[in-house]
């Protein structure tokens, strides 16, 4: 069922005459249930249940409990019986009453193949968790929207899956928003289920999406708080968490081997996971040979857009340096992902290599990469940049060491773009053959969706200063 349908059951299979919670929803839900309790045909909110049909499959009934209000809700007669008689919490449950029977049958407790039986072994996420899904989800909801660009290596139409995201590609990168929205036009009938960093998260937004999977990203997971899958267990829709940001040479393969058991397309996620593994291959097999010091690297993160001067910490870009022979020193002295540190802090560690992030700031004072950018645009504003923030005292920049790469690549799976463009710059003599621009091009031919295009890097030749 597409999204901004009514709610409705498949083919031959009658509506529940009501809905058993198990009892650890009792505590979900934000404790205001106790037994959620919903009636198509009962007369009145007396304390016994009605008789199931023969075809019911469930076994016992379940009676009503304390939360119950048995005082009957005005319209509440044999003459219109689909009202519904009794809500936990009287009319203060009406609400949530109405989004758990919005569900598909599928997606309830209790409901569907496989129901009560444990987690196929062979569909768990990165935290070890196991998924049971009884089909390829129809209805995903994406804590973070930019996740639709991963599923979009593997799925030839990823927006169609999707009823529900959050704002971070709309609010933070509207040029990939566009990308999206220019190849799939419903994206814009998506609704958002979430503002910001997981705080804004909406539970009943979710439930109201009725949604056969939930996607978390493990970032935004750990901001949620890590029983949010839980909660969401209560209402019976599954959830799996993925990471391309954390530690994502660890997480990466694994989140594309998740992503292709659950949409169903397997064989598309070994063969991306073949390719991704042969261009990390060839990073390392040019890296072998005699040790050599790695090269400092500064990654100026958002430069230009934020003060001076932003820098990852570990994780993310770190794992990547790292993989690509050099060293952050930005890790040297921040002990989280992200951070700030001083421009004296910069010139003192004398890095090898600069590295400056850039993505949709056209006009707003940081270097302009990703879609719709000229390649021209984005060398003219990194020498800006680069010269604005008094960074053009650094011998890397004044000896044709410096760069820009698009800041987006710390999210995605496509990061084997930058993992070539980086080793290229850090070790020129044994990786200057590395090509990221064919393995953009490669991508885009053989499994995106939604195609990168525009400039994602640009270098700053030595004098241009």
């Amino acid at each position: 069922m597409g999204a901004g349908h009514a709610a409705s059951a498949p083919p031959g299979v009658a509506l529940p005459w009501h809905l058993g919670l198990p009892r650890a929803s009792r505590q979900g839900a934000r404790g205001e249930y106790d037994i959620a309790y919903h009636s198509h045909s009962w007369q009145d909110c007396g304390a016994v249940a009605p008789p199931r049909p023969p075809h019911d499959p469930l076994a016992a009934p379940v009676p009503p409990g304390p939360g119950f209000s048995r005082a009957p809700l005005a319209g509440c007669s044999p003459a219109a019986p689909s009202r519904g008689c009794c809500y936990p919490h009287g009319e203060r449950g009406m609400r949530r009453r109405a989004l758990l029977s919005a569900l598909p049958l599928a997606a309830l407790p209790g409901r569907g193949k496989g129901a009560g039986a444990e987690a196929s072994p062979q569909i768990r996420d990165i935290l070890g968790r196991g998924v049971q899904l009884p089909r390829p989800p129809r209805r995903i909801v994406l804590t973070q929207a930019r996740h639709v660009l991963a599923m979009a290596l593997l799925h030839p139409d990823p927006v169609s899956l999707v009823v529900g995201w959050g704002d971070d590609l709309r609010r933070m990168n509207p040029p990939d928003y566009a990308s999206v929205r220019a190849r799939f036009p419903q994206a814009d009938a998506v609704p958002v289920i979430a503002r910001g960093q997981g705080e804004g998260l909406s539970l009943e937004a979710i439930v109201a999406a009725r949604p056969e999977l939930v996607v978390f990203s493990l970032g935004t997971l750990r901001a949620l708080g890590e029983t949010m899958p839980d909660r969401l267990a209560a209402f019976g829709i599954p959830s799996a968490v993925i990471d391309f940001f954390s530690d994502p040479m660890a997480t990466t393969r694994p989140s594309m081997h998740l992503l292709g058991q659950v949409l169903g397309r397997p064989e598309r996620a070994a063969a991306f996971e073949a390719f991704y593994t042969e261009r990390l291959q060839g990073i390392a097999a040019r890296l072998e040979g005699p040790a050599q010091a790695r090269p400092a690297v500064f990654i100026h993160a958002h430069a230009g857009g934020t003060s001076c001067c932003s820098s990852p910490g570990k994780g993310a870009f770190d794992s990547m340096v790292s993989f690509a022979g050099g060293h952050n020193i930005g890790a040297d002295l921040l002990p989280g992902p992200v951070g700030n540190v001083s421009l004296e802090y910069v010139i003192d560690r004398d890095p090898q290599v600069y590295v400056a992030t850039g993505g949709p700031y056209g006009g707003r004072g940081g270097i302009p990469l990703g879609p719709g950018v000229a390649p021209e645009a984005a060398a003219r504003e990194l020498a800006a940049v680069i010269h604005r923030e008094r960074l053009d005292v650094l011998p890397a920049v004044r000896q044709g060491r410096a760069h820009a790469i698009w800041h987006g690549f710390n999210d995605t799976p496509a990061h084997v773009v930058m993992l070539e463009a980086l080793a290229r710059w850090l070790h020129p003599a044994r990786c200057g053959d590395l090509d990221p621009a064919a393995t953009m091009a490669a991508l885009n031919a053989r499994f995106l969706a939604i195609p990168m295009q525009g400039a994602h890097w640009t270098d700053l030749p030595a004098g241009a200063l």
